[in-house]
């Protein structure tokens, strides 16, 4: 963007102006406490406490971003729906307008987030609740285009995202992850890529990519539903573990570094963490603003366990030509029989592929 680019967006939206290019609007703010049988008051006094109320004027559009990873809800590795329709809740009920969205998931084996909507409730949750619910995939792209390299990378964004909305949260909950350690905050938003074959391609970029890809949503906080995480074996299997608390966050590289400390994961060991770090979206973790310790937060320490069968997936997710081989090459559909003769597939594949929506 040039300079009169950046003046002529100010302009029509004084939102973005007040925002810099990433990070907190001030110094990182972390809100976390426990959460009892309600999520609406924890929620509420963490986005007052995190200043979103001051620096997001009610009347505005807040796109809400779960992670709906999976075809049917499991605790630990999708956001539950009493932690979206809290905070859906409390937003709507304060004069905003609320856009609940999320992409077709599944990546090599797509299935319809229409489909996750519907069972989960999520439709009826934004009928009732006055709020517009978005099958990202399906909207209007904007292709941003970055250089890794002597590459040059092109990743389709919804416009919506980049052009239509005052203010983002992310919805994550704290899971391991096979291929980047951990899912969190900033994780959440490679599902913000519209089409789950370009999130393949992408992923031997991944650091570069979702760096992008964050520091361009505007007023960007982060809710981390911690309810249940994820140990051992995640995204998608693992072990759910009830941790009953809830993070909000002003900053999504200070929540994810605050929620490693809580899974008791060395944030040095974060490779996208670091390549965050040297891009200058960080600051000594002394200045992150907690309400309080997290020392009587900590449960069981979180860790990865892989299986063989998940090797191919990360030797794909780390090499540009065996991502092509394994996904898009001639030879893809019969790597991928060979690896379910040893492999149970995470879901039944073809009776969701018939679920999802032709362009």
């Amino acid at each position: 963007m040039n300079h009169s680019d950046k003046h002529r967006d100010e302009a029509q939206n004084p939102l973005r102006a007040s925002t810099p290019v990433f990070g907190s609007q001030s110094s990182p703010a972390v809100y976390l406490e426990r959460l009892e049988d309600s999520y609406a008051t924890v929620v509420e006094s963490g986005l007052e406490w995190t200043s979103f109320f001051r620096n997001v004027p009610s009347g505005s559009t807040v796109f809400l971003k779960p992670n709906l990873t999976f075809p049917t809800y499991h605790p630990g590795v999708m956001t539950s729906f009493e932690c979206l329709k809290a905070v859906t809740g409390v937003l709507v009920e304060k004069g905003y307008k609320v856009i609940i969205g999320e992409a077709d998931s599944g990546g090599y084996n797509r299935f319809s987030i229409d489909e996750v909507f519907r069972k989960m409730g999520i439709q009826q949750l934004a009928k009732e609740a006055g709020a517009r619910i978005v099958n990202i995939s399906f909207t209007e792209a904007e292709i941003i285009r970055i250089r890794k390299g002597f590459r040059r990378l092109s990743i389709p964004l919804p416009r919506l995202l980049l052009n239509e909305i005052d203010a983002f949260i992310t919805l994550p909950v704290p899971k391991i992850h096979m291929n980047t350690l951990v899912s969190m905050s900033i994780k959440n938003q490679w599902g913000c890529i519209q089409e789950p074959s370009e999130r393949l391609k992408l992923h031997p970029y991944f650091a570069e990519v979702i760096f992008e890809v964050c520091k361009r949503l505007p007023n960007a906080y982060s809710i981390i539903d911690g309810r249940y995480g994820l140990n051992g074996s995640g995204p998608m299997r693992g072990d759910p573990i009830r941790l009953d608390w809830l993070i909000v966050a002003n900053d999504l590289v200070a929540a994810d570094r605050v929620c490693c400390r809580l899974m008791q994961i060395d944030e040095r060991h974060v490779r996208y963490l670091e390549y965050f770090k040297s891009r200058g979206w960080w600051v000594p973790y002394e200045e992150v603003r907690l309400n309080q310790a997290i020392e009587p937060f900590l449960k069981e320490k979180f860790y990865l366990r892989r299986a063989w069968t998940d090797l191919p997936g990360l030797a794909c997710f780390n090499s540009s030509f065996l991502a092509w081989l394994g996904y898009r090459s001639p030879l893809a559909s019969l790597l991928h029989w060979l690896l379910y003769l040893f492999r149970e597939p995470f879901y039944d594949y073809d009776s969701e592929k018939k679920r999802v929506r032709e362009k």
